[in-house]
């Protein structure tokens, strides 16, 4: 074993032992819940027993929902919440199910206008996020950009506006809560403007987690709009950090507590659209375009005053642009949007095994014990074996398309499957 991949065992035992405990800055969630977009601490893993295929007499449970929507699931308890747009009603909504029976158990309508998005985006494009006994969301259109907070029974405690927003693509991020704080990463277009439109913002805003009071504020360069969920890291020493990825600054790191830029590295030269992770003493980011150039990097996080972040690696060869990868022990399984899965080591960034599936993807991996299950747009979902060995252990066509990332929470697997969202069960029959 390398001197380098040793550290980062050590740190990732210490990564899954706070993911056991619940998400970062929560101390109701467990080990089976799925608090926000791509799982506890944003590594889309998670336990459970996941069939190598299915039909449709194996869903617990189908609701029908408003629409076709990118928006992912976040699972606390016995309650799944997710954002819902209804076309015929142009009405957006939080809406909360009960896990066991898809019951819907209430909607809160939120206002919403309409503004230009990319085709495949949607109104309902941000997951909510949930930390103790509370719901977060964020949202926008061209004259606001909402930040809010629900009871878990759909009561509102407060709620933000931090003005217009503007890009050609529209709004889909979603906010990270942790150490007291939620953290949402307002990054905005200023290039390749249309005409009549003028250069917007990009920063990191924080805001009391009980009262949404402000907290800190920094700006960032702004170039395009890039749509990652910031990470948050916890060092053996020091203060936390929240860490964005984007076209301006690159991988940045600043203190969480104050929002004090402390590093930064400018290793992404294009939109980023996935979260970056962290892994153990590395932050994994990706940036592409529909045109390709896509990479995955790696940089070793600084720790100490006087430290200086550095490049580990880079791939190159199918790298992911929209999907995020998922951790599956101390291997990455990475997706990239035209259709080749890749399995990497996390240390050093070495392709174990890579293979073409087919089809164009936007959904991330996730990893359901020793097995990942992707999803491509058109609703092939594809189950993979996590080993040294490429293996296919099943597919299913799920008769519609999905936009959304898989969830996987309280034993259930659900999946938002054209205007429907589907629950299929993760616990082994006896």
């Amino acid at each position: 074993m390398s001197s380098r991949t040793q550290p980062l065992r050590i740190a990732l035992c210490i990564v899954f032992a706070v993911c056991a405990a619940g998400p970062l800055g929560s101390g109701s969630a467990t080990a089976q819940d799925w608090p926000g977009f791509h799982g506890p601490a944003g590594l889309g893993a998670t336990t459970g027993a996941l069939p190598d295929s299915w039909t449709d007499r194996d869903y617990q449970w189908r609701v029908k929902l408003g629409g076709e929507d990118v928006g992912s699931v976040a699972i606390a308890g016995e309650q799944a919440f997710l954002m819902d747009y209804d076309a015929a009603r142009n009405a957006l909504a939080l809406v909360s199910l009960d896990l066991n029976s898809g019951k819907e158990l209430w909607r809160r309508f939120l206002p919403i206008g309409q503004y230009h998005r990319h085709k495949r985006n949607t109104y309902a494009s941000s997951t909510p996020t949930i930390a103790d006994d509370s719901v977060y969301i964020a949202y926008a259109d061209a004259d606001h950009t909402w930040l809010r907070s629900f009871t878990l029974g759909g009561d509102e405690r407060w709620n933000r506006d931090f003005g217009p927003w503007q890009s050609d693509h529209g709004f889909a991020t979603s906010p990270r809560v942790a150490g007291g704080m939620v953290f949402l990463f307002d990054s905005q277009q200023a290039e390749q403007l249309e005409p009549g439109q003028q250069a917007a913002h990009e920063r990191v805003v924080a805001v009391d987690a009980a009262t949404g009071d402000d907290r800190w504020e920094t700006e960032l360069k702004a170039t395009r709009t890039n749509y990652g969920i910031p990470a948050y890291y916890h060092p053996t020493e020091g203060n936390p950090q929240v860490i964005t990825a984007g076209t301006g600054n690159g991988l940045v790191g600043f203190d969480a507590k104050s929002g004090t830029k402390l590093w930064e590295l400018g290793v992404l030269d294009k939109r980023s659209v996935s979260s970056p992770l962290v892994i153990g003493d590395l932050a994994i980011a990706s940036c592409g375009s529909g045109g390709g150039g896509n990479i995955l990097v790696a940089v070793q996080i600084p720790t100490k005053p006087g430290d200086s972040p550095r490049e580990v690696y880079r791939v190159d060869r199918s790298a992911a642009y929209v999907p995020t990868s998922a951790l599956d022990g101390d291997h990455l399984m990475m997706v990239s949007d035209n259709g080749i899965i890749s399995r990497l080591r996390a240390a050093d960034g070495e392709i174990v095994w890579s293979r073409r599936l087919g089809g164009n993807f936007g959904a991330s991996p996730i990893v359901i014990g020793n097995k990942t299950l992707v999803i491509s747009l058109d609703g092939i979902a594809t189950v993979i074996a996590n080993g040294n060995e490429f293996q296919k252990l099943g597919e299913v066509d799920l008769g519609a398309g999905v936009g959304a990332s898989p969830a996987a929470g309280g034993g259930k697997l659900l999946i938002r499957v054209g205007d429907e969202l589907r629950c299929l069960s993760l616990e082994k029959s006896t």
